[in-house]
């Protein structure tokens, strides 16, 4: 006699349930347990600013800062980042004004097409939050988990310093133009 199948649940049927502080902003989601911190900020939050690349945490473009700290979002399963403060790049911005950085990116041409963008946006706030006169190879250094295709880099580091400069001109009170 034939065994009778077994009828096995798929695991996308259980959902997660979990609050995350998006952008300062509290959010409650559903999602299936097996999908990664990228999957459920793109689909079920709708932030797609935060892209898929290689999903092999090689190439940077799913950065996002987690409590100020940058992750790869493709390697992060999200339920393990529940209750945690997530920036994307979807935040970056505050008040209607455009932050420094992508101030500095805009005005010295470092996006090209703009996917890698927003990694190398959050990187580089995680790095000058931290380290507001950063040198040159320390910018390099800070930045190389993320990958462009299209420039040579030097635009991109280029604007990091510029925004650097800014906003310690800020800080300190300090008049500043915007073509410095």
């Amino acid at each position: 006699m034939p065994a009778e199948p077994v009828l096995i649940e798929p695991i996308a049927r259980h959902k997660a349930h979990a609050a995350f502080v998006v952008n300062g902003e509290r959010v409650e989601v559903a999602f299936p347990p097996q999908k990664t911190l990228l999957e459920v900020l793109r689909e079920e939050m709708g932030l797609t600013g935060t892209k898929h690349g290689c999903e092999l945490g090689e190439c940077g473009t799913c950065t996002v800062l987690v409590e100020g700290t940058p992750i790869l979002s493709c390697l992060a399963l999200a339920i393990s980042y529940a209750g945690r403060h997530i920036d994307t790049i979807e935040g970056m911005a505050e008040g209607g004004r455009l932050h420094p950085l992508q101030d500095a990116f805009a005005e010295l041409g470092a996006a090209q097409c703009g996917y890698c963008t927003p990694g190398f946006l959050l990187a580089a706030r995680a790095l000058l939050e931290s380290n507001p006169a950063p040198t040159r190879e320390e910018i390099r250094e800070s930045l190389s988990g993320n990958l462009c295709r299209c420039t040579g880099y030097l635009k991109i580091y280029e604007a990091v310093e510029m925004a650097a400069g800014r906003m310690r001109n800020a800080e300190s009170g300090l008049e500043t133009r915007a073509n410095d």
